[in-house]
């Protein structure tokens, strides 16, 4: 049976029918003699920080006697168990439905892990809460991974037609797989913390913290014509002392204001121009996984990946500002019916 995180013999007595014809099972004993329970430990330590060497120093004492006839609690079979755990996960993961689902934002962003990168997606419903939807596994950070992350979410139910806002730290392969299964007209809000790092590590010490205060001046206004031309003016005042740094405030630059020009304003508009709840998902999944020193397969990173997404899911909160995410919803919804005429009427010359 299963003892503290352990498995340890017991005797235990065989009750048949009053004919002798069968034997009875007991219900108790077949409770205790499960091995959900065991796996549930081994996962709880494990991802608490727990390595497999050091897992029977974890256990809670149960005497001596049964401690000497304990089994499952060496190394490797410790690792079997967290790997049966965490493939179980996966397969949750993976295989959740998203038919049903109405999401209003999905944040995409990637996680490496010793040479091998996990793009992962995170969603947040109409209401304010916080899901995580899943995860492709390769070797960099490419439209081709993220493409068949987002074909997988769509394979799995993801209405394609549902409003939606994507949240993206800026990459480009990113940005390229959602044309390519999402196409041109969803709205894209670039991570304003990561375009501003990107422009200030273009710029000399003494003129960050001037170049800080505008970014961020702009960002902040809720009249989006006015914060572009801002951020328009100061590239061109940058175009000559340091033209780095205007080329990388112009790439992108209009979806830092997507927010903006959508209308949202107060909490909700700070939380979602930024990655910052995806980059708390992956930060949960960072601590968990900081005691493997090897990754021995794609595999391997996909299943402890999942199982931090999970975990970190067990502790989200509604977002900031989440009163919102209606008055969101209906603002893509104006948007992307505004684009699509406007598209439509260009192909057809009018």
């Amino acid at each position: 049976m299963t003892l503290g995180g352990r498995r340890v013999p017991v005797k235990r007595p065989r009750a048949r029918s009053a004919d002798g014809e069968s034997e009875v099972p007991l219900e108790t004993y077949e409770h205790f003699a499960e091995r959900d329970s065991l796996e549930e430990v081994v996962l709880e330590r494990m991802l608490a920080g727990v390595s497999t060497r050091q897992y029977r120093r974890a256990q809670e004492p149960v005497g001596e006697q049964a401690e000497a006839d304990a089994r499952s609690t060496s190394k490797s079979a410790v690792s079997r168990t967290f790997a049966q755990r965490t493939r179980d996960l996966l397969w949750k993961l993976m295989n959740r439905p998203l038919a049903d689902l109405r999401l209003a934002v999905m944040m995409l962003d990637g996680i490496e892990l010793h040479g091998r990168t996990n793009i992962v997606a995170l969603g947040i419903t109409t209401e304010g809460e916080k899901l995580a939807l899943g995860l492709w596994e390769g070797s960099t950070e490419n439209a081709a991974v993220a493409s068949a992350l987002l074909v997988d979410l769509v394979d799995r139910g993801l209405d394609v037609e549902q409003g939606l806002l994507f949240v993206i730290d800026g990459s480009k392969a990113l940005r390229k797989a959602i044309r390519q299964v999402f196409g041109h007209e969803v709205p894209v809000q670039r991570c304003v913390q990561h375009k501003e790092r990107n422009v200030l590590d273009h710029l000399p010490e003494r003129d960050r913290d001037t170049v800080k205060r505008r970014l961020r001046d702009a960002w902040q206004d809720t009249d989006h014509d006015i914060a572009l031309e801002q951020l328009n003016t100061l590239a061109l005042e940058l175009d000559k002392a340091h033209p780095g740094a205007a080329a990388s405030l112009r790439e992108g630059m209009e979806e830092t204001l997507t927010v903006t020009r959508l209308g949202i304003t107060g909490k909700l508009k700070r939380t979602l121009q930024s990655t910052n709840p995806c980059e708390s998902m992956i930060s949960t999944v960072r601590a968990i996984n900081r005691n493997v020193k090897n990754w021995s397969s794609g595999e391997m990173a996909l299943r402890w990946t999942a199982a931090g997404m999970l975990e970190a899911e067990t502790r989200f909160r509604k977002v900031e500002g989440y009163r919102g995410l209606a008055h969101l919803a209906i603002a893509i919804e104006h948007d992307l019916t505004r684009r699509r005429n406007k598209e439509l009427t260009t192909t057809l010359g009018v």
